[in-house]
């Protein structure tokens, strides 16, 4: 049953953020901001914890779940050290991720041959 879910709910954030591609004039870049900002707000409000609880990975993967990490990083840092919390708090949350992805785009760019598109 958690497959399902996972897949029902990633897929119904895809299928949103693909209409907003086909149906209306929004660059890709400016949905992908509005689905990180989404997922802070989400967070914020206290909504996209039980999704992300119903749905795992379906919810935490996209960018809604990168907002909602952000949001939660700062909310739990601000609890434990005030609002100092609300400048590192996001930062503490995603570093292992960003860094992840960062070192792992180096290392099969490296593997890669870049080469002209044409």
């Amino acid at each position: 049953m958690n497959y399902l879910w996972a897949f029902v709910i990633g897929g119904l954030i895809c299928v949103v953020g693909q209409l907003l591609i086909d149906l209306t004039p929004v660059t890709p870049a400016r949905i992908l901001v509005g689905y990180v900002v989404g997922g802070v707000v989400l967070s914020a409000l206290g909504w996209y914890g039980p999704l992300v609880e119903l749905a795992g990975a379906g919810a935490s993967v996209p960018l809604l779940g990168f907002g909602h990490l952000l949001a939660q990083g700062v909310i739990d840092a601000v609890e434990e050290m005030g609002w100092l919390g609300a400048f590192t708090g996001g930062f503490t949350a995603s570093g292992a991720g960003i860094c992840a992805s960062l070192l792992f785009g180096v290392f099969f760019s490296l593997l890669g041959k870049s080469r002209d598109q044409n």
